[in-house]
């Protein structure tokens, strides 16, 4: 037996906003964080989780998950996971708590870290990394995970088994090819920040492309004439006719008259979509757009800042989108992304995960593996961002385009303990990055 003893947060920010790492149309200059947690035991094994952020307000999510502990402190893991979806509403129904949610925003954030740091523990415990825990379950296994309350006129429990059960004939199949790191090829998002210069996004490109990579997401929304420089820059990398795909994003920047005006002028260069044309709660902005779209071949694709399974009930019932981006811990972790996984299959929509933060291609490669071994059966694309992996014990890989399938136990995010001490925010005296004359560029700005 092993019992949860007691929780350690830590405030990680790296200073990505110095070379304009992640810039786009809405945040110009963030800082790559991580609400992280750590939940000790009474036995060898410690669960580890984390939230991205991108600065500021990191330690409120920090503080957030402290608060959520007090329902976990002193349970016994076997406990807890026995009825998994038992255990999820268990976490979200402290009424205090929930009242500044409810299961969305800060909170929610929080308890994606916390949760996910259970999955880790559960997982090193077993021995087993969790995309392969969740693999080796029964569909009646795999539903009790799951907190079906508010999406039953999405999807049932008793249909959810049902569509699980069809997909198991090939799964054997898929698990082999997920040994043989063919589960989940990947795309790039590296050389699209829009802070990069047109040398610095050429050169990137040109470096991705010759790795093997078929997917390219170039972020827009400054202007249509700079937009259009850009995307020209990128087909002609790229081309049109090799079988590379374009995407675009434009983090919530428009209006819906302008998210379909803007893109008719970007139609030429054939984006397969445009991810979050505008504000991540609308769900008929999405459709209306989806709808205006559809005569030019785009698609429309959201999800990194939807705040729960009920917005991705909606988005899906109402063929808002086209493709449907979970993200690994804005929603309530492990739990509530398998419901997602469901309704996405449900309704026909493919999965492809929002992985452009530190941490959340670890996190991710195991919901895809999981959403093309268990659910979905059909192989889709996840993104990929080629920084700041070097902070973590098992970092994500990439070879020949797709990830390698990860096979350590665990949830792949336990950050090694020297960067966790670099990079803590304010951090202590001669060890923090944050403490240096070099961070004082970034502090003097968050003054302002």
């Amino acid at each position: 037996m092993v019992t949860i003893t007691s929780l350690t947060t830590r405030d990680v920010r790296f200073p990505t906003s110095l070379d304009k790492t992640g810039s786009d149309a809405m945040n110009a200059a963030g800082d790559y964080s991580a609400a992280y947690c750590i939940l000790h035991t009474d036995a060898e094994h410690s669960g580890h989780g984390m939230t991205f952020t991108i600065g500021r307000g990191n330690e409120i999510v920090c503080q957030a998950i402290s608060l959520l502990f007090e329902r976990v402190k002193g349970k016994k893991l076997e406990d807890l996971v026995a009825d998994w979806g038992k255990t999820w509403r268990y976490l979200v129904s402290d009424s205090h708590l929930r009242w500044i949610g409810p299961e969305k925003g800060v909170i929610h954030l929080a308890l994606g870290s916390l949760v996910n740091a259970i999955w880790d523990l559960w997982a090193k415990v077993l021995g087993k990394p969790v995309w392969r825990i969740i693999a080796e379950m029964s569909p009646e296994e795999f539903v009790r995970c799951i907190d079906f309350r508010y999406i039953t006129d999405a999807i049932t429990e008793d249909e959810a088994i049902q569509m699980l059960k069809q997909e198991e004939a090939g799964k054997v199949k898929r698990m082999e090819e997920a040994g043989r790191n063919q589960a989940v090829p990947a795309y790039t998002t590296s050389a699209g920040w829009l802070g990069y210069g047109e040398e610095r996004m050429k050169s990137l490109l040109q470096e991705t492309l010759s790795k093997g990579y078929k997917y390219f997401k170039i972020k827009v929304g400054t202007s249509i004439e700079q937009d259009r420089k850009r995307l020209a820059i990128a087909r002609d990398v790229i081309g049109y006719d090799k079988g590379n795909v374009l995407m675009v994003d434009a983090n919530q920047v428009w209006s819906v008259p302008d998210a379909i005006e803007y893109m008719k002028n970007l139609a030429e260069f054939k984006p397969w979509f445009i991810e979050e044309p505008t504000s991540p709660d609308d769900v008929y902005g999405h459709k209306a757009i989806r709808e205006a779209l559809k005569p030019y071949g785009i698609g429309v694709a959201t999800g990194e800042m939807c705040q729960n399974r009920i917005i991705f009930k909606q988005l899906l019932m109402q063929g808002a989108i086209d493709v449907c981006q979970i993200d690994a811990c804005r929603i309530g972790g492990v739990n509530e992304v398998l419901a997602v996984l469901l309704m996405a299959k449900k309704f026909g929509v493919p999965i492809v995960p929002h992985s452009g933060g530190v941490g959340l291609p670890e996190y991710t490669q195991h919901l895809s593996t999981i959403d093309y071994v268990v659910v979905s059966g059909k192989l889709s694309v996840l993104e990929y961002v080629d920084h700041l992996h070097e902070h973590f014990l098992h970092p994500a890989v990439i070879k020949d385009g797709y990830y390698n399938t990860p096979q350590e136990a665990g949830y792949s995010v336990e950050m090694k303990a020297e960067s966790m001490d670099r990079f803590e925010y304010p951090g202590k005296e001669g060890v923090s990055w944050w403490r240096s004359e070099e961070a004082r560029s970034i502090l003097e700005g968050e003054r302002i």
